[in-house]
């Protein structure tokens, strides 16, 4: 296997709310609305929402769904799913996983592709630098 680049995507969540799940406020649930920008192979607006749980370690499980609308007018949805680690302060980590779809004869290719995605939490805004998870078949033993 290897990894083809494919976009990296820039956003902020302009409205949040969250609920605490225990009395130490050690786990909790919250809701996400995003907007952002995607550039590489797949550019053009993002919207989406996480609705996300973090663990008592600080841990986001995001559960993230949204759209991108391509700068030529297709529609893109995705979904996310992995990790948004809590360190290091600052620039949290993320690492995740994610599926596309559309309808759109141009990017109908991703309907049966897996992305991976790593990036970062930064003060004003969060990044993911999406990839293709290309197949390949895997090396043949020596006989």
């Amino acid at each position: 296997m290897r990894l083809e680049p494919l976009y990296r995507m820039v956003f902020h969540y302009p409205q949040e709310w969250s609920v605490a799940l225990a009395s130490e406020g050690t786990e909790s649930q919250h809701l996400f609305l995003a907007e952002g920008r995607c550039e590489g192979r797949i550019s053009g607006r993002m919207q989406g929402a996480n609705h996300p749980r973090r663990r008592g370690d600080g841990t986001y499980c995001p559960d993230f769904d949204g759209v991108i609308t391509t700068d030529d007018g297709a529609t893109v949805l995705f979904h996310c799913g992995g990790y948004g680690r809590a360190y290091p302060v600052g620039a949290r980590q993320i690492v995740c996983w994610l599926t596309h779809i559309s309808d759109d004869p141009e990017f109908r290719w991703l309907n049966d592709v897996v992305c991976v995605g790593t990036g970062e939490v930064r003060p004003d805004q969060l990044l993911i630098d999406v990839a293709e998870l290309i197949w390949e078949p895997p090396e043949q033993p020596d006989t």
